[in-house]
């Protein structure tokens, strides 16, 4: 395999350097031998590079004349060589992954929770994208496994995704910035989830709620749980520092109204004010010593090797408007849902029930 990639990646930066100018047409390329020297690598590695390059009309070669770069480059749609430049790096971070010893499934879940803070970052709203169904709101890892899955959940469709909190997903959704939303508010009036929220931000609209899964949320520590620290009494102790979540999203509601009934106010605590905008950056946070505990779901403590201390069971549900549940896109997830193959992929990540997966209740 260490061979297949490193082929790649020399036809890749040979590739760079001619649509860079690096290498102007007519220039002759370093030798086989250079480069075997150069990648530490066998010729046959170096050729087969220099026939894929070949293959696609940058290089010719001529038997005691060397190999150059055409005198006339083609011309193409960049689009195309720009995707496959992307697909050689990141065979080349791949390569470097599995020569440390790394598993497909460790890269994987890797990538995920790094695309999960781009997503994050570059939440600004994007233009419509034909075939696109858009999701805002609180962020969750079985969401995030669907949507780099759903080519097959729903061939053809894409779920983008962006991370703002349950209450942002609800106002993205009323001001028709995202076409679903997902949410997990907890009302401390009615001991119910969501629904309260929904019927406030969303008057006048009929909505579906679409139950995602159940998922276990409660304390994230560190290995072995060097502290101590079991309740959410525990946080007031001096000792502790706190990683929290960003204001609107469920997670802060419901372990702000935790602290309320413990009477801790929140300036009683190491590290209040310290926000992270994911479940995955609030783990990675405490696996690196940047806190002692933070408040988070059982799919991120486990995915990062944490303690972790359950303290509640909460709803996560897609918030759909009744137009929306039409969408193509919409109606293969809500199919998909509803299957038993749905419900041994969510449960498969851990830390998610989902006895009530694929359910719906219709407001308003």
């Amino acid at each position: 395999m260490e061979e297949t990639l490193l082929y790649r990646q020399i036809a890749a930066a040979m590739r760079q350097n001619i649509r860079s100018g690096a290498l102007k047409p007519g220039d002759r390329l370093p030798s086989i031998r250079q480069l075997t020297t150069e990648w530490n690598c066998t010729p046959g590695t170096v050729q087969r590079a220099y026939r894929e390059l070949a293959d696609q009309g940058l290089i010719i070669s001529r038997p005691g004349q060397g190999t150059h770069v055409v005198p006339n480059l083609p011309r193409s749609d960049d689009a195309p060589l720009r995707r496959a430049n992307l697909v050689f790096r990141a065979q080349s971070f791949l390569l470097e992954a599995f020569t440390a010893g790394h598993s497909p499934e460790d890269v994987e879940i890797a990538m995920q929770l790094a695309l999960d803070q781009w997503r994050v970052i570059c939440a600004e709203s994007q233009p419509v994208i034909e075939g696109e169904l858009r999701f805002n709101g609180s962020h969750d890892l079985a969401l995030a496994w669907i949507a780099s899955h759903f080519s097959e959940i729903a061939p053809g469709y894409l779920l983008s995704l962006q991370f703002s909190g349950s209450l942002g997903g609800l106002i993205a959704l009323a001001e028709n910035k995202a076409d679903i939303a997902g949410c997990h508010l907890w009302d401390s009036e009615t001991d119910s989830y969501n629904a309260p929220f929904v019927s406030r931000v969303l008057a006048g609209q009929r909505i579906a709620l679409l139950t995602l899964a159940w998922r276990r949320q409660g304390l994230i520590t560190r290995p072995g749980n060097p502290l101590g620290i079991h309740s959410v009494a525990d946080l007031g102790r001096g000792d502790v520092r706190f990683v929290n979540r960003q204001p609107g999203s469920g997670t802060r509601v419901w372990i702000d109204a935790a602290l309320q009934r413990e009477g801790i106010a929140s300036i009683q605590i190491e590290g209040y004010g310290n926000i992270c905008q994911t479940h995955s950056e609030l783990a990675r946070t405490v696996a690196e010593g940047g806190a002692d505990a933070g408040f988070g779901l059982q799919t991120a403590a486990r995915t990062f090797g944490l303690d972790f201390t359950p303290l509640v069971n909460e709803r996560y549900d897609l918030v759909i408007p009744e137009k929306i549940t039409h969408d193509p896109a919409m109606e293969r997830l809500t199919a998909w849902l509803q299957t038993s193959a749905a419900h041994e992929a969510i449960a498969g990540i851990g830390g998610y029930d989902t006895q009530n997966t694929g359910q719906i209740e219709w407001l308003n």
